[in-house]
Formats: C-alpha cells, sequence, structure tokens
C-alpha cells in the first residue's frame, strides 16, 4: 500500500510526487512513456516557473543542463522592436526553456532522490474502489502485458490533456471552450540565446524561447484557416513556416533564414481550453489533466509547477489527518481556479485575435497577473531537497 500513486512522471506528475516524496510520504510514479523523452511543448517557463525551481533547490540544475539564462525579452509590433532587460522580482532575475526530455527527467530524478519510486512502461488501464466508491489505487499494465495492481491512499491523476484518469474517475468539466487558434513550431539554430522574443502583427503571434544545445524554439500562432500554406505544404512545411515567418513578422523570419532549422515542424490546432473538478474521495488531478489553456498565453509548465505545490501541500494534510481531506482538496481547487481564472480569460480574448494595439494591452496585463502569480509563488515556504533517510 503506497500512500500516494501519481499517473504520469512529465512536469506535474514529477512535482507532485518530488514534493510529497520530500514531505516523506510514500509515493510511486508510473508512466507509460520511457524517460527521457520528448513531448509536445513550446517549453517556455517565465518568472513564477523559475521561481518554484530556485525555490525547490533545482534551478541551477536546469541551468548546467545548458539551458541559457534569458536575461532580456524582446518586443516587436509589427516591426517596432523593444528590448527590455528582466528587472529582479520574486527572488530571481531571469527565465529559462530547458527541453522536455531534460525538464521532465531532471524533476523525477529528483522525486527518486528524494524517495519516490518510478516505473515507467507501465499504462494505467483504471482505478480501483472500495465499497463505498472511493478510489484506492490503480490497476496497470507493463509493456509486456503483464497486469499489475497498485493500492494507494490517494491517486494523483498527472496524464496529461487526454487525461485516462480524468475519464476513470469521472471528473466534471467545469469550464470549456475550443480555441480557434493553431500552433506551428520548430527548432533553430544562431539566434540570440539570452532573449525571449515575442512578435505581433495582425492575426499573429509569434516568438522565440532559447533552449539547449545552442538551439531556441520558434513559434507561430495564428487563427487556423491562415495557416493553411504550412498545414498543406507536405514535406515542404518547414520551408512553407520560414516564408510565412517572413511574410508576417520579416524582422523574426530573417533571423531564422540566417540560421538552420534542426528538427521537423510540429503543431496542433484548436486545442481545447478547459478546468475540471480537481479532486473527489481518494483522487485529484494536476497539471493538463485537471486545467488547460491555449499556448497563446501558453506557460503551462508553470501552471504544473504551481498545482503540483498546490495538491502536495492539500495531499500531506489528508494523509496526516484523514478527517480534513476534503476540506484540504477542496482548498486546492479553490486556490487553483482562483489564480487560473484572470489568465483563462485573457486566453479566450487573445485567441479571439483582436486588433494588434488591444492585442498588447491583454498582453500587458497578462504578464501583470503572472507577475502577481510569481510574487505569491515566491512567498511559499522552501521544499528544497532532503535526506530521505531522515
Amino acid at each position: 500500500m503506497y500512500d500516494v500513486v501519481v499517473v504520469g512522471a512529465r512536469c506535474a506528475g514529477a512535482a507532485t510526487a518530488m514534493l510529497l516524496a520530500r514531505m516523506g510520504h510514500d509515493v510511486v510514479m508510473v508512466d507509460k512513456a520511457r524517460l527521457p523523452s520528448d513531448t509536445l511543448s513550446t517549453h517556455g517557463l517565465i518568472r513564477g516557473g523559475v521561481v518554484q525551481l530556485s525555490r525547490w533547490g533545482l534551478l541551477d540544475k536546469v541551468l548546467a543542463s545548458g539551458a541559457p539564462a534569458v536575461t532580456h525579452v524582446r518586443f516587436d509590433l509589427e516591426g517596432e522592436p523593444k528590448v527590455r532587460r528582466i528587472k529582479p522580482r520574486a527572488g530571481v532575475d531571469n527565465l529559462v526553456a530547458p527541453r522536455r526530455q531534460v525538464l521532465d527527467s531532471l524533476l523525477a530524478d529528483a522525486a527518486v532522490e528524494a524517495g519516490a519510486e518510478l516505473r515507467t512502461g507501465l499504462t494505467a488501464t483504471d482505478v480501483m474502489r472500495a465499497k463505498d466508491g472511493r478510489i484506492i489505487g490503480v490497476t496497470a499494465r507493463s509493456a509486456a502485458g503483464e497486469q499489475i495492481e497498485l493500492p494507494a491512499r490517494m491517486v494523483v491523476g498527472a496524464d496529461g490533456r487526454g487525461s485516462r484518469m480524468a475519464q476513470y474517475v469521472n471528473a466534471e468539466t467545469l469550464e470549456h471552450f475550443t480555441s480557434p487558434c493553431a500552433v506551428f513550431y520548430t527548432y533553430v539554430t544562431d539566434l540570440e540565446p539570452d532573449t525571449y522574443q515575442f512578435h505581433i502583427a495582425p492575426q499573429t503571434f509569434a516568438g522565440v524561447f532559447p533552449t539547449n544545445d545552442g538551439q531556441a524554439c520558434v513559434w507561430l500562432i495564428r487563427p487556423t484557416p491562415l495557416l493553411e500554406p504550412i498545414r498543406t505544404a507536405g514535406s515542404a512545411r518547414s520551408a512553407a513556416f520560414v516564408e510565412q515567418l517572413e511574410l508576417l513578422v520579416p524582422n523574426l523570419g530573417h533571423q531564422v533564414r540566417a540560421g538552420r532549422i534542426t528538427t521537423r515542424l510540429r503543431g496542433a490546432a484548436e486545442l481545447p481550453n478547459y478546468r475540471r473538478q480537481a479532486y473527489g474521495p481518494g483522487w485529484a488531478l494536476v497539471g493538463d489533466a485537471g486545467y488547460h489553456r491555449d499556448p497563446i498565453t501558453g506557460h503551462g509548465i508553470t501552471d504544473a509547477f504551481r498545482d503540483a505545490e498546490l495538491l502536495a501541500t492539500a495531499i500531506d494534510q489528508g494523509l496526516r489527518d484523514s478527517t480534513t481531506e476534503a476540506a484540504a482538496l477542496s482548498s486546492y481547487q479553490e486556490s487553483r481556479d482562483e489564480l487560473a481564472r484572470e489568465i483563462f480569460g485573457l486566453t479566450r480574448a487573445l485567441t479571439e485575435f483582436p486588433a494588434p494595439s488591444r492585442f498588447v494591452e491583454l498582453q500587458l496585463q497578462l504578464s501583470e497577473a503572472l507577475e502577481d502569480e510569481a510574487d505569491r509563488l515566491a512567498s511559499f515556504p522552501n521544499l528544497e531537497a532532503i535526506d530521505p533517510a531522515a
């Protein structure tokens, strides 16, 4: 009998498992993927995410992985660029955008170092229920077809946007809309390693997140029909991507043309935006399993880190005193929803692509909301690594 089974061992799941293990609980993470491995993500962390990594004692490891410290942000409105240095706030003065195979593995390793168990190549197939309906574990299947039971006092679904755990526990969808936008991204060499870039033009939002190995994630978001020249280009998609950047945001397009594209183009269209019921008797959801928003406001990793800490704190309280479980988990959802409410609304407004001047106003409102959130996260007590034997 584990204290907690966490289904999903990437950003949200690994962070939750790490924090619970640091609190002294017996935790197992399961994931159908073999780590390290990549996943669909533009992976740019804003200040709140960097604050969390710093508080958890992991920021130095991220920087040591080769993900550069980003010290400047460039805003380009219809060809008029402005570059600003990132000012110190909430205890940090830089941003970072590590590749997912780097970040996810680093977090999973930190969870294991704290005492959690990691079992990859396992696919959760259902939940186990007590006679009163409470979730008391999960069933899983190994890559070899072996059927496994993992009983636990609490089950956490951290299995992403297509969460099966949310289906197994019948989590109610509290709010939902479908984005009318699509995003494409790739990796390019020889771009500024210390600068996030955001380029805005009519019905166009594009940007750059410098990352590991001297590369940068370059992305483009537009209403889905306007990206047909890329979507229909077949094997010439990368060339069409560069052509569209040069046409729509020339300053960025010329940079990409001068660099070298190192990977195939990836993307997604008309993604669901939702907020689900986040808990019930014996279960909880975290990360994209419980809350997801369009890449136009992005930064889902920062959301995952925030919610992982809120949830770990609630579960810790419930495990130590079962009479407080329902109230603690309810508080987790209330805090998540309070912090997400304004940004969820801004996401809907931005996906409608108002005129560039209004788009910038909404972006500034988003930036201030995210900075306020970073201040709040910085006020949480530190939960750095501890000796599991202690």
